[in-house]
């Protein structure tokens, strides 16, 4: 009986150390390949969310000033045409 024991302790350590080693592979391979994915993306030359956040703001500031802008030029275009209406209304021959 104590012979099946031993064997059986020994298969045990013999799992424990395939599973221990397998662990260690996993958590090197784990590293390597974030190692090669940060030089891919780092090679990419990629925008940082962050910095790709604040452009985007300052785009949509920009877009809002150029609508207001343009409507302020629409206003001033009608306002100079209605007074070169009336200019030129005030020159006109009465008869």
């Amino acid at each position: 009986m104590q012979t099946n024991n031993r064997f059986f302790d020994d298969i045990a350590r013999v799992a424990n150390g395939a599973m221990g080693a397998a662990a260690g592979l996993r958590t090197e391979v784990e590293a390597l390949v974030r190692d090669r994915m940060q030089r891919l993306l780092a090679d990419m030359d990629l925008v940082r969310r962050e910095e790709f956040e604040v452009v985007k703001a300052m785009a949509a500031k920009a877009r809002s000033e150029q609508e207001d802008l343009a409507a302020r030029v629409a206003a001033l275009e009608e306002a100079l045409a209605q007074k070169a209406a009336a200019a030129s209304e005030d020159r006109a021959p009465t008869r």
